[in-house]
């Protein structure tokens, strides 16, 4: 097969030379479901065919057919209270029993608690509620929301940002493997430069003269373009965890304020504690007008996504903004409620920040012992490396981000591999500082190993 990291932005391919080794190295067994399930579903990158076959997931850990268990800081970014997370089941079997369903037009006082709750979670306590059964179509919703209620059907999303997989949000999404051959898309979406450390257009600036030179851009876009109704983008890119400074935040949101453009934040896999804050843009001081959350909303048992969108643009009421089967989905928020809830009676966010500066001391004496780490960034369990051959020139260093990859998967840790040469830990808010030190022990290994040291 093969090598093509290179091509595929997200990192771990599903047909590189590293996944065919992985794939060999398996036991027969495990070889045999991976073929059952390669001849039923349909194949997709980054997807079918599969890694490996799993059998438990509990806490931070996942478990495979031979019984060996990997410390996930992968989780698809939805276990922020851990795999199967007792107090979530207890509540999902509770509302089970009691109603499993309610049909539109109908209401029922979980989903009530649950919108609530998500909005007492927000500073200013001043948003409407509306719940998807998935991330794609609150995303879907949102820009509904900003072309109702602005008139204006144009939008500004970002390079390289993920919404979805849907052909709306795959319209905004700047990722190329999600619109490869897909022709035609959603008219009226422009696409920025995000702040993700694009210093080769640049230069090796600091992130104020990088975030000016992003929100410039967007001025630009919006003074020379018109119609823009809204500006779509994720507070901190979550696959490999780029951090505007307060500054971009602030002027962007007086940038939408001035131009009357609705500023939505899409914080699908990034919110629910893991920045540190409940929500991500809490950590900037703004607010949005518009917030889309998912993943690990269903408290990794439920799919679950929510849009919430500020008070003052609940003016639609003769339009069906999303009219989904599930939108009051009694399950769906019973996990919601003992999530939140479950953070907050175990102090998680305090956890979250203690670990986080604990990661942070272990991260930097790893930085500087291994040149080939580029930089290191982290906010709350949000965690990246970007390894470099060069740290003068940054060329990325993608064959010894995907070799660490299966060297770490060997040796019981798994985690995301992100533009090429980025590689991204999302531990869930449960982890604890022994864990920490597993993790970092592997990854040290696994790049002295893959780096014949």
């Amino acid at each position: 097969m093969k090598n093509n990291v290179g091509l595929n932005r997200e990192g771990d391919v599903n047909n590189s030379l590293n996944r065919e080794n992985w794939i060999n190295a398996l036991d027969n067994k495990s070889k045999d479901v991976l073929e059952d399930d390669e001849s039923v579903f349909m194949k997709q990158s980054m997807s079918t065919p599969c890694m490996n076959v799993i059998v438990n997931a509990q806490g931070c850990y996942i478990e495979d057919m031979s019984g060996k268990k990997y410390l996930d800081f992968h989780g698809n970014s939805i276990h922020q209270v851990g795999y199967k997370n007792e107090y979530v089941i207890d509540a999902v079997k509770k509302q089970m029993d009691e109603l499993p369903f309610i049909p539109r037009r109908y209401t029922n006082d979980i989903v009530i608690r649950a919108a609530a709750a998500l909005v007492n979670k927000t500073t200013s306590k001043d948003y409407k509620v509306l719940f998807t059964p998935s991330g794609t179509a609150a995303v879907g919703i949102a820009l509904k929301v900003a072309r109702v209620s602005t008139g204006r059907h144009k939008v500004i999303s970002m390079w390289e940002s993920f919404h979805g997989a849907g052909l709306d949000s795959i319209s905004v999404g700047g990722e190329y493997a999600f619109r490869k051959d897909m022709g035609p898309l959603m008219p009226g979406c422009i696409r920025a430069i995000p702040y993700n450390g694009y210093r080769n257009l640049i230069g090796n600036t600091g992130s104020k003269d990088i975030a000016k030179f992003c929100f410039d851009y967007i001025e630009y876009i919006i003074k020379n373009e018109g119609d823009i109704g809204a500006i779509l983008l994720e507070p901190i890119r979550a696959t490999d965890t780029h951090i505007p400074p307060k500054s971009y935040f602030k002027q962007l949101r007086a940038l939408c304020d001035n131009y009357g453009i609705m500023l939505i934040f899409d914080e699908i896999p990034t919110a629910l504690g893991r920045s540190g804050t409940f929500y991500v843009h809490q950590n900037f001081d703004v607010e949005p007008d518009i917030l889309v959350l998912g993943k690990g909303l269903g408290g990794g048992i439920i799919p679950q996504a929510a849009v919430l969108v500020k008070s003052k643009y609940d003016s639609a009421g003769d339009i069906s903004l999303g009219h989904y089967t599930h939108e009051k989905p009694a399950v769906g928020c019973a996990a919601i409620c003992a999530t939140i809830d479950f953070i907050d009676e175990n102090n998680l966010l305090e956890n979250c920040n203690q670990i986080s500066k604990y990661v942070r001391d272990k991260a930097n004496s790893l930085y500087n012992t291994h040149e080939c780490i580029g930089e290191v960034r982290i906010c709350g369990l949000l965690i990246t490396f970007e390894f470099v051959k060069n740290r003068e020139s940054k060329e990325k260093y993608e064959e010894l981000a995907e070799k660490l990859l299966y060297k770490s998967l060997q040796l019981g840790l798994s985690f995301k591999v992100s533009a090429g040469n980025c590689i991204t830990w999302h531990p869930p808010l449960i982890v604890t500082k022994n864990e920490i030190d597993i993790a970092f022990n592997i990854f040290e290994k696994a790049i002295n190993l893959s780096l014949n040291i």
